[in-house]
């Protein structure tokens, strides 16, 4: 039998040939780094569950954003660590709390740099939860105004886009219609469409101190079972007015991705969390695997899947080597 005469190994045999046949491609400008917030001067607090990761006063998050901005990062999402919480999570759209003041230094500080605000309010709340509560039920309709509110002040205060991670239903259409109100009709939204109800959250709320003190998520999050409920998430953001929707966790949710991809032409944006960004810092600590490598091959199977851009913890790493 003759040998066939399509060898696939021949277009293997280079790194420039590599390069000159790879179907996807990441970049610098697909990458969106997230940030912790707080209060004070010239605190940066370790986060014990994310190796290399702080809470930052504002202050030292400006530098911190100035090294983003030059390693050619467009964008970061900030999410807020107040010093008090009560029930209504009132910290969450207070014109004078720590996410508005973060945003209006950034914006005069950095001003090039793209500035994302995290709309939930469980980070607020003293019971962690994302909606208001009664009962021991968390209210969707009642929190909608909380989340109104928050988007507006976040707007005013500079924001060039906002996310609501919340998960009530109707949310993003409420935030549409108030910041059209409000006179910021160019403002997108980009909005946590399919968000799962995953232990990988598991470090984040370690770093924003936001784990629920009674229950679970369950009930406003999404099944990690079910892909049709997520593809029905997603169109009703858009139908809403969501400019981008996006997956989280990534990695354990490639399909979702990928199946949001086939179903809608709106940039999609995947949200790699805590937990995966954790588990390959840990393994790499313990000499198991080599954390670059690591980091960017997970990198790249989120962009092959379909996203258009990722959210991740690995942003100033991965720069640093993409630039290279």
């Amino acid at each position: 039998m003759a040998f066939p005469r399509h060898r696939l190994r021949r277009l293997r045999q280079s790194e420039p040939l590599r390069r000159l046949v790879r179907e996807t491609r990441l970049a610098v400008s697909d990458l969106i780094y997230p940030m912790f917030v707080t209060v004070g001067k010239d605190r940066r607090d370790e986060i014990a569950s994310m190796p290399g990761q702080y809470r930052l006063s504002v202050d030292l998050l400006v530098k911190e954003a100035s090294e983003v901005k030059l390693l050619g990062i467009p964008a970061v999402i900030l999410f807020g660590v107040p010093d008090k919480k009560d029930e209504r999570g009132t910290g969450a759209y207070d014109p004078n709390g720590i996410v508005p003041q973060a945003v209006r230094t950034l914006k005069d500080q950095v001003p090039d740099l793209m500035v994302v605000t995290d709309v939930c309010i469980d980070e607020y709340t003293s019971h962690g939860h994302c909606g208001l509560v009664k009962d021991g039920r968390i209210l969707n309709d009642e929190t909608l105004d909380c989340l109104r509110a928050m988007a507006r002040i976040h707007a005013q205060a500079g924001a060039d886009m906002v996310a609501p991670s919340d998960m009530m239903d109707g949310r993003v259409l409420a935030i549409r219609d108030e910041l059209d109100r409000a006179g910021f009709a160019e403002l997108p939204i980009m909005a946590y469409a399919a968000k799962f109800a995953s232990c990988f959250y598991a470090p984040f709320r370690d770093a924003a101190n936001s784990f629920p003190q009674f229950g679970d998520r369950q009930s406003y999050q999404m099944d990690p079972a079910n892909v049709r409920e997520a593809l029905r998430e997603i169109r009703s953001d858009i139908q809403e007015g969501a400019d981008i929707v996006m997956v989280k966790p990534a990695l354990p949710y490639l399909d979702i991705i990928a199946a949001a991809r086939s179903h809608t032409t709106v940039p999609i944006a995947a949200y790699q969390v805590s937990g995966e960004y954790s588990m390959i810092k840990a393994a790499a600590r313990a000499g198991w695997l080599d954390e670059s490598r690591a980091m960017m091959e997970s990198l790249l199977a989120i962009k092959r899947a379909g996203a258009d851009m990722i959210l991740t913890y690995f942003a100033k790493d991965a720069a640093r080597l993409l630039n290279r």
